[in-house]
């Protein structure tokens, strides 16, 4: 804490050295870094202070009864702020800070795929709303006859991918199919991917010329066009074959640019994994069981439940997790061990 107020005592007064506006750029990046401090160190200054006044107004309690009442609903209350604080310190990741890009792709298994995925879209687009966050589509395909076959969402709040990191996996769905005639149990599948939002500053490099750029017509379901111009791009990575693509302006310039944003981010994404690969292999670790594998299962039929397979959290109220209360398994995820996760997802490889 004392390291994190010595460095907003230095921003401050950098705030108030001539010509510090004068690069708006690095004021931006300067405040956004002074927010984030706050973020941390003014909750903490609070709860401390809360914490010692509960305990000066505990030796003044004695035989008050309506004093103790008081001061049970603070302790309650100081719970609560204080779980909070402790959730936010297994946020130390290098890019927990950053915005998200949320992408879900459709697993094999045509319009109940498609469809799970349209779910699992509501589903991350009310856990936003429920949270503050700001939530934007950047690029969506629907599917050919309901749901949709992939879709990027951009997630704009302090720490959202520090959050959300927790969902990147694949997501089973077991159900009685709408679209089945016969009234019959299936199983669907649908990948979850999150990588930070990084800035135009990291440490990607990437050369123009290895980019193929494509511009198209937006197009929504039964095909009819979104934008009436070719405003909408698509940028593919030949080195890496990675693509990126955004349909959400009716400009080409900042469609491109946002495209560019999600390209940088899955480079820079791929850059930190090849990193941890490259350790784990000179370590002799074994490779970490992630995309492959589900992460969590929605049961909705024969009976309702919602089990992630890397912590043991469960619950029985399925709908309220399709609603967007994600803070559970979010919660389980940022507070088990890594070690203890890939143990349990291991467990659960060998059961299947």
């Amino acid at each position: 804490m004392p390291n994190k107020e010595k460095s907003i005592a230095e921003i401050q007064a950098r705030m108030s050295q001539e010509g510090f506006w004068d690069h708006q750029e690095q004021a931006n990046k300067a405040m956004q870094e002074l927010k984030g401090l706050k973020n941390i160190v003014e909750p903490f200054t609070e709860c401390v202070k809360r914490v010692n006044d509960a305990k000066e107004f505990l030796e003044l309690a004695a035989d008050d009864a309506d004093l103790n009442t008081q001061l049970a609903d603070e302790a309650a209350a100081l719970k609560v702020q204080i779980d909070s604080l402790e959730l936010q310190a297994h946020l130390s990741g290098p890019f927990d800070h950053a915005n998200a890009l949320l992408s879900i792709n459709a697993g094999a298994g045509g319009t109940e795929s498609c469809d799970w995925a349209a779910m699992l879209m509501r589903m991350y687009a009310r856990h936003a709303d429920l949270k503050g966050y700001k939530c934007e589509t950047i690029d969506i395909l629907h599917g050919d006859e309901a749901g949709i076959k992939n879709v990027t969402l951009r997630i704009e709040a302090d720490k959202a991918y520090g959050f959300l990191k927790s969902e990147k996996g694949v997501h089973r769905l077991v159900r009685i199919s709408p679209f089945d005639a016969n009234k019959r149990r299936h199983t669907s599948f649908a990948s979850v991917e999150v990588i930070p939002e990084v800035e135009d500053d990291s440490d990607v490099e990437i050369n123009p010329a290895e980019l193929r750029i494509d511009v198209y017509r937006a197009s929504g379901p039964g095909g009819q066009g979104v934008n009436t111009t070719d405003s909408a791009v698509r940028i593919t990575h030949l080195p890496t074959g990675m693509v990126a693509q955004s349909q959400k302006e009716r400009s080409q310039l900042q469609n491109k640019a946002q495209a560019m944003k999600v390209l940088r981010a899955r480079l820079s994404a791929l850059k930190s994994q090849q990193q941890i690969d490259v350790m784990n292999k000179e370590a002799g670790d074994k490779q970490k069981i992630e995309w492959g594998s589900q992460i969590r299962s929605y049961v909705l039929h024969p009976y309702l439940m919602v089990k992630d397979h890397r912590t043991g959290v469960e619950t029985g109220n399925a709908q309220k997790v399709l609603d967007g209360e994600l803070d559970l398994f979010i919660e389980g995820f940022l507070k088990t061990k890594p070690e203890d996760r890939d143990k349990r997802l291991k467990e659960r490889q060998q059961e299947i």
